[in-house]
């Protein structure tokens, strides 16, 4: 009996814990692309910047109550500017490009997000008291100042640190609107010291703090032949001396700051490359230790954590979409973003209630050199998307459907030529894009799927279609995604159509369904 009881207490502590184990959270804490996060927390609510770079509206703000469950709830900005680039015009694209890296600050009752941008030479700064539901107003001046840290300290002056290696720091007018003349100085000559001096990548992406009176400055650097570090410089003053030291060392996760949640405990948000979804989030507990942060458990990244479990990304950071709307309605939820600057004429949500309507403005020879792309971002570790299309508007020449966009794109869809229909796959992983499978359709409705896949860096999608939305086949052959520099982001799913004869089509969207599953195996 006393040996059955001890085997029933040791099962129910087992339960227990195993119980315990699913209800923490769990790193990544978002399996998509999210990255250069800048965090803050102003009473109960947490608030995140982003980047998105080409995407368009730009400079994401997401808000979590745990620092776990996140959604969209506004962006810093609709256009950047109206750069050719920006718009992709007479060949130009702003792929890799925008804005990058922001810096989110609250400061006597108004929120800042900086940030800088290759396309317009300009530092940006935009305020809003409002970061909810507020419009945010811009100031802009040159020069455009690489991963700066916006930094209101005690003494009533305002700073930015920037640059790569050799870091530099400036104050700012009363008004943010420029420079302070004269104030401009080498912070520290070399910070990418600490690593060595044999590195691919010196020590940038500047976040500041301050905590108990003391300075700390993160970096990320990589050394060669090593991974993705973590670098803290620690001073009295914000214009220092700094002391530096590599602060953290694990499967490349690197590059954020700190946070402190309101029972006192701390965390470093991180982020990791993770092949062709993109750039993910990471948290790692942070103690304290003679006046520096140490990050991880034993200098490791954790995998489960001491904060709520995730209840999933849809439809914090995507969502599925029928095109419905009510008069209070927002026209596009803010899970959706443009790829490049839209053009209003060109897309609708009233030409045919319930529907997106996608119309060409001009003759375009690629997938990538398209305008008014409406995407999403994917999700690891599997994620799927379903739309259907009615092609009955468009022209010869016209391709419209279900693309994953990168450099290295894919996509489902159909196209007109010689007066009739097709559904094709095209494939666009070599320096020519081939259209690899093309079928006749019969019809004007056609039901499209892309399934992508990153478990364990796969990185491979496959395109399905169907004519009833019940029986799919699969078609063309299976993508290899990359994440590649030139376009500097994660997969992404896009709705499109272009004209390579005759602009003036369109296609119309009924719906676009997302889930983290993969909802379809073949079915031939």
């Amino acid at each position: 009996m006393k040996i059955k009881t001890l085997l029933l207490i040791v099962l129910i502590l087992f339960l227990a814990h195993t119980g315990i184990a699913q209800k923490r959270a769990q790193n990544p804490i978002i399996h998509a692309d999210v990255p250069d996060m800048s965090i803050i927390r102003v009473g109960d609510n947490y608030y995140m910047s982003s980047t998105t770079m080409h995407m368009s509206p730009g400079v994401p703000i997401m808000k979590s109550k745990d620092l776990v469950n996140w959604e969209i709830v506004n962006y810093a900005y609709d256009t950047l500017g109206n750069q050719e680039t920006l718009q992709l015009k007479n060949g130009k694209n702003a792929y890799g490009a925008g804005s990058w890296a922001s810096s989110l600050r609250y400061h006597d009752g108004v929120y800042y997000v900086s940030t800088f941008s290759k396309n317009t030479g300009k530092t940006h700064i935009f305020k809003t008291e409002d970061i909810e539901n507020g419009s945010w107003k811009e100031i802009a001046f040159s020069p455009s100042f690489h991963d700066n840290t916006l930094f209101f300290d005690d003494d009533g002056k305002t700073y930015l640190i920037w640059g790569g290696g050799e870091l530099n720091i400036v104050e700012l007018k009363d008004d943010l609107s420029g420079v302070k003349a004269g104030t401009e100085r080498v912070l520290i000559k070399n910070a990418t010291k600490p690593i060595g001096s044999d590195f691919i990548l010196p020590a940038e992406g500047s976040q500041l703090f301050k905590v108990n009176g003391k300075y700390y400055l993160f970096n990320i650097a990589w050394p060669r032949n090593g991974m993705r570090t973590v670098i803290i410089h620690r001073a009295d003053k914000i214009t220092g001396p700094y002391k530096g030291k590599i602060a953290f060392q694990d499967k490349g996760v690197a590059q954020g700051g700190l946070i402190e949640t309101p029972k006192g405990d701390w965390y470093a948000y991180l982020f990791r490359d993770n092949g062709a979804v993109g750039r993910i989030p990471y948290l790692v507990p942070v103690s304290w230790e003679d006046g520096w942060p140490v990050l991880g458990e034993e200098g490791k990244l954790p995998e489960a954590l001491n904060l709520p479990v995730s209840k999933g990304l849809i439809p914090g950071i995507v969502a599925s979409d029928n095109f419905s709307r009510n008069s209070n309605d927002k026209a596009l939820p803010l899970v959706w973003q443009w790829n490049h600057n839209p053009i209003p004429q060109y897309w609708s949500l009233k030409a045919r209630k319930g529907y997106l309507r996608l119309i060409t403005d001009r003759v375009d020879s690629s997938f990538l050199t398209t305008r008014n792309t409406l995407t999403q971002r994917t999700i690891g570790p599997v994620s799927t998307a379903v739309t259907k299309i009615d092609v009955s508007g468009m022209k010869v020449g016209d391709y419209a459907g279900l693309g994953l966009l990168q450099k290295n794109f894919g996509f489902v869809g159909a196209k007109i030529k010689n007066n009739t229909k097709q559904i094709v796959m095209l494939n666009g992983t070599s320096e020519k894009p081939v259209e690899i499978e093309n079928i006749p359709l019969e019809q004007d409705e056609l039901y499209l799927k892309a399934v992508a896949d990153f478990e364990d860096r796969k990185d491979t999608a496959k395109f399905y279609y169907s004519l009833d939305g019940e029986n799919w086949r699969s078609i063309g052959n299976k993508l290899k995604m990359s994440y590649t520099l030139p376009h500097f982001m994660g997969y992404r799913f896009a709705l499109f159509t272009y004209a390579t004869e005759k602009a003036g089509g369109y296609v119309d969207f009924d719906f676009f369904k997302i889930d983290d599953k993969k909802l379809i195996e073949d079915e031939d």
